[in-house]
């Protein structure tokens, strides 16, 4: 959490010699799909942003998911929830950089398959990608996120698909990475004061 909070204000530090203007709102919506040899997730995320200097997007989330495993026979299911923050540095409706914390209610531990001392979950997941408009009303992000905490309990791991192996073929490492493809939906925009004037 103290990680997530420098980051941010790290972020806003950036924009502070600039003039801090606000630019409307948008809502995000994320379908969430990920699966693996020791099982999956697939569940939703709703995003609110608050749009600065055009470019800047900051706001809360919330994530429900269903994520299940199966090691070596042993199935378990269990539902996840639990709110974040997010901000997004957009440039030319082109590619985005990102950081997402969340703190997910998830009793279950995915390293050894057994249940977790700590019912939370945090989740720090820095990345970024493309993003652009597809109408005036949707605009796309699709990006890749690599999570700095990585907990024990953390929801994501039986999901993660990125992995390093030995010579002998074993798997020694897995990366906890991501893919993320968020839709957004602008509500509340701000109106053009030169367009206003101009109709007075």
């Amino acid at each position: 959490m103290k990680h997530f909070i420098a980051i941010m204000l790290l972020a806003l530090s950036l924009n502070s010699n600039a003039q801090m203007t606000y630019d409307g709102q948008e809502i995000g919506a994320e379908v969430y799909a990920g699966f693996s040899s020791l099982g999956g997730a697939f569940g939703f995320e709703l995003k609110h942003a608050s749009i600065i200097n055009k470019n800047f997007a900051v706001g809360p989330s919330l994530r429900i998911q269903r994520t299940w495993s199966n090691n070596f026979g042993q199935k378990t299911n269990i539902n996840i929830w639990g709110p974040g923050v997010f901000a997004h540095a957009r440039y030319r409706d082109m590619v985005f950089a990102g950081v997402e914390f969340q703190m997910l209610k998830s009793p279950f531990n995915f390293i050894n398959f057994t249940a977790n001392p700590k019912k939370w979950a945090p989740t720090l997941f820095l990345g970024g990608g493309f993003c652009f408009k597809l109408s005036k009303s949707v605009r796309l992000n699709a990006a890749i996120f690599y999570d700095v905490i990585n907990a024990p309990n953390s929801p994501f791991r039986s999901s993660y698909s990125f992995k390093s192996k030995n010579q002998a073929g074993q798997v020694v490492r897995i990366f906890p990475i991501i893919y993320r493809v968020t839709f957004f939906f602008p509500i509340g925009q701000k109106k053009d004061e030169n367009n206003s004037k101009d109709k007075e």
